[in-house]
């Protein structure tokens, strides 16, 4: 599961069912108030030792009940077609869940004669635990992104949204060296002298460079920047990746075959990056 695709109320959903899971652990009643005057009638009992795990009908009931729900809720955000279960879909199925936890839990602790830290925690949790499911879908504030997408460091060293081909700084001396690649105001420069008949260079001619097979004529290298991890295949089409593109770290793109580039990596080796989607140019 892609931890990028959940939402501020899934993390709603997912603390409060760590803390409902923890309330568990706790005791579900308080100890007699042993002071007045039936205190000697009072049997010493170990209370703390009395929680969840004791008795099955509250643990599956309150707890369980709601950490499953919870874990319904995240799980299928991650399934690529909604499923459902008795007519609701899985995340339905889910809330639906949570809210009976909360409504078990109200009145556990209602009818409860000395409520322990197990339940009144169990409530407060099982409370935000149904809202954030309820809620989650419908606030704004909710619907946000829990984790953001990483934002890829500034431009290294000037480069520009068309840099020259080379590493950072290297867009001045491309821009008049020519070579089929653009200079200032995108026309192309071919390195004659002035005087001189202009000579496309883009057609092979004394000035220009041949393009590469499949390449754009006017491909212009520029930097780039993944938005998450990639593999960088060799170009000789091996299937074993030779590198890793990483996020937050800006490579040159040397040419394009089709849909795919050819990367440089800093330290200098070429390979074929085959998923160009949701790149971010320098």
């Amino acid at each position: 599961m892609n931890i990028r695709s959940l939402t501020r109320g899934d993390g709603v959903v997912i603390g409060a069912a760590v803390l409902l899971f923890i309330a568990s652990f706790l005791g579900l009643t308080g100890a007699p108030d042993c002071t007045g005057p039936f205190a000697k009638y009072c049997e010493a009992q170990d209370y703390s030792s009395s929680n969840a795990w004791s008795s099955v009908s509250v643990l599956m009931s309150l707890y369980l009940a709601g950490v499953i729900g919870a874990a319904i809720i995240v799980i299928s955000r991650a399934l690529p077609q909604p499923r459902k279960i008795a007519g609701l879909d899985l995340g339905q199925f889910g809330v639906a869940l949570t809210i009976f936890a909360a409504w078990t839990a109200f009145w556990y602790i209602i009818d409860a004669a000395s409520a322990g830290a197990g339940l009144i925690v169990g409530l407060i949790a099982a409370l935000v635990l149904a809202g954030g499911a309820v809620a989650g879908p419908l606030v704004p504030a909710l619907k946000a992104e829990l984790i953001g997408a990483p934002k890829p460091p500034a431009a290294p060293y000037g480069a520009g949204p068309n840099p020259g081909y080379g590493y950072p700084g290297a867009q001045q001396q491309a821009a008049g060296q020519g070579y089929g690649y653009p200079g200032p105001g995108g026309q192309q420069q071919t390195g004659q002298t002035p005087g001189q008949p202009a000579v496309d260079a883009t057609a092979g001619g004394a000035a220009g460079a041949t393009p590469a097979a499949g390449a754009p004529a006017d491909f212009a290298p520029f930097w780039f920047a993944v938005p998450v991890a990639r593999p960088l295949y060799g170009e000789d089409g091996s299937p074993s990746p030779i590198a890793e593109l990483a996020p937050g770290t800006w490579y040159l793109a040397v040419e394009q075959r089709g849909q795919a580039l050819i990367a440089q990596t800093q330290d200098g080796r070429r390979g074929v990056l085959q998923d160009t989607t949701g790149i971010q140019r320098g």
